[in-house]
């Protein structure tokens, strides 16, 4: 049972099953669940029928190794099945397989389809033939050699031809007492000689014959063609803005995942694991459920959550409804695995490569941060430039210096200490004193009570031990040349009353090293640190022409 092998599962909506309540429960709740089990599940494949038979679909899952499909692991999973899940499994007739891999051919283009991107992916085929044995004491032998002698060898030269794979029924079925079955999986691209000499002439050799006379029967055959590759973070807004409220409306038993379509405004958060170093990194998507939607993703300071950009992002969805919308939490806001690690810019820039990875979002319109997240958006820039098409940095430094490194180890000691405040009686957490200095240096003066008091709160609300080792990212770093190589077109934008100025004079300093023309920077009159948040009016003034 240690063998590699594949779960099949073919399943067939009963007819008062929404279709969008059947993909949307699939694609943001089942799928994304198994694959956050990397190491029993190497990808998840969803197939519809492209022969017009039933059951009308397939999920194909392939399994690292077949015996893991026996522990705990995946075993809690059916058996935690939430209301919901459970719910909508009870109107699908399911049928669940357990296939062992056998051997396998593959052409020199082939790659695992999970690293296709979905517009590569869309449209490939997948053919399943079922051979049973005859009773004859040679039937596997003879079969065997049959097909990885001569069958897989002549599919070879069919047009389209990607792999073949042939797999037998696992023993985790065999040893209940299921007979042996087995099935050929072949894959092709989209265009393909199904059907062509090729074809023909790989299913009408005398060996052929022998076979299926002595040996092996034909049982069925079945054509698919790929609609949609899992990653183990949901992110099907399509569905999910075909819902009404009530039915899109979901959340996990852990409270980790929500889904909502209220007024027609499909958002998703739910989490992304990090195979670095297990991070968990907390996201929100939102805005154009089109697949094909380009996605702007934002990028939030040290201290704040992905909701500093709500202000903005109500306004991004009014003004510039083509877009997709991603938000997360940065590396330091929330716990940091164990043992944990000093943050770098690199770190950062990678985190929210891994947050693309899992979304299976291959490129970013554009990248929006302010502050840490300002340089993490250049860095994102210089390190990942192929997976952006233009970014907006924003009141952060292109270098750190040794005053600020001092000045982040201070705010370290006060957020993890205990502080008495005036009265001499009452004590608080440190982060908390260390909120109401940060957002009164932070803010305009004449930025409302109402939303300094929200910023308070969001930074008091910060995981400690994720501020001391996530700060450190701005401790020691220094782009100013680097960033002389950046091929990404990008705009700085600064708060006005920042630093007292200050920022504005330093962003301005190093504006002309951005690749070869050097950098607009946009001012934002009567802001400070977070101009998005306190004005995100006059913010949207100054990045509209830009996005």
């Amino acid at each position: 049972m240690s063998t590699p092998g594949m779960l099949a599962v073919t399943m067939q909506p009963k007819p008062g099953l929404p279709p969008a309540q059947f993909h949307e429960w699939y694609n943001n709740e089942h799928g994304p669940t198994r694959l956050r089990i990397p190491a029993i599940f190497a990808n998840g494949l969803r197939y519809r029928a492209a022969d017009d038979q039933q059951p009308e679909f397939l999920a194909a899952y392939d399994v690292a190794r077949m015996s893991h499909l026996e522990t705990d692991a995946y075993t809690t999973l059916r058996a935690n099945r939430s209301p919901r899940e459970a719910e909508t499994i009870g109107q699908v007739d399911v049928m669940r397989h357990f296939w062992d891999l056998v051997s396998e051919k593959k052409s020199p283009l082939f790659l695992p389809i999970e690293q296709l991107t979905d517009d590569e992916a869309a449209g490939l085929q997948l053919v399943v033939v079922e051979l049973g044995l005859k009773d004859h004491p040679d039937a596997e032998t003879e079969l065997l050699r049959w097909y990885n002698e001569e069958h897989a060898e002549m599919l070879s030269k069919v047009p389209g031809w990607l792999r073949t794979r042939l797999f037998k029924t696992s023993v985790l079925d065999t040893k209940g007492g299921a007979r042996t079955i087995f099935y050929g999986v072949h894959d092709y691209t989209k265009e393909n000689g199904l059907g062509g000499p090729e074809h023909k002439a790989s299913m009408a050799t005398p060996w052929r014959v022998r076979v299926t006379d002595n040996y092996a029967t034909l049982q069925g055959r079945r054509i698919w063609s790929l609609f949609y590759t899992f990653g183990p973070a949901p992110r099907d807004l399509a569905s999910l803005s075909e819902l009404p409220a009530v039915t899109s409306t979901f959340q996990s038993a852990d409270g980790k995942t929500k889904t909502t379509n209220n007024n027609s405004d499909p958002a998703i958060e739910s989490f992304v694991t990090l195979p670095s170093d297990g991070l968990v990194v907390p996201y929100r998507l939102e805005g154009n459920p089109d697949p094909q939607a380009p996605v702007i993703a934002f990028c939030n300071s040290l201290l704040t959550s992905l909701h500093m950009w709500d202000g903005l992002v109500s306004m991004l969805e009014t003004q510039r409804p083509q877009y997709k919308i991603l938000r997360y939490d940065a590396r330091g806001r929330r716990a940091v695995p164990h043992p944990p690690q000093p943050a770098t810019l690199e770190m950062h820039a990678d985190d929210l490569a891994g947050v693309l990875e899992a979304l299976r979002i291959p490129r970013l319109a554009a990248l929006v941060g302010v502050s840490m997240g300002g340089a993490t958006t250049l860095k994102f820039a210089l390190r990942h430039g192929a997976k952006v098409d233009k970014f907006i940095a924003c009141d952060f430094n292109a270098a750190s210096s040794e005053a600020n490194t001092s000045a982040w180890k201070e705010r370290i000691t006060l957020a993890e200490s205990t502080v008495t405040l005036d009265d001499g009686t009452t004590t608080v957490p440190g982060i908390q004193k260390l909120a109401g200095a940060t957002v009164q240096r932070w803010f305009h003066p004449n930025t409302g009570p109402e939303t300094v008091q929200w910023m308070t709160d969001m930074v008091a609300a910060n995981d400690v031990e994720g501020f001391r080792y996530g700060c450190q990212a701005l401790w020691d770093y220094n782009m100013k040349e680097e960033m002389r190589e950046c091929a990404v077109p990008g705009l700085l934008v600064v708060g006005e009353g920042d630093g007292k100025g200050a920022l504005v004079k330093a962003m301005d300093g190093f504006r002309g090293n951005l690749g070869e023309k050097g950098a607009e920077l946009a001012v934002v009159p009567e802001t400070g640190h977070l101009p998005m948040a306190e004005n995100p009016q006059a913010f949207w003034d100054k990045v509209q022409g830009f996005l």
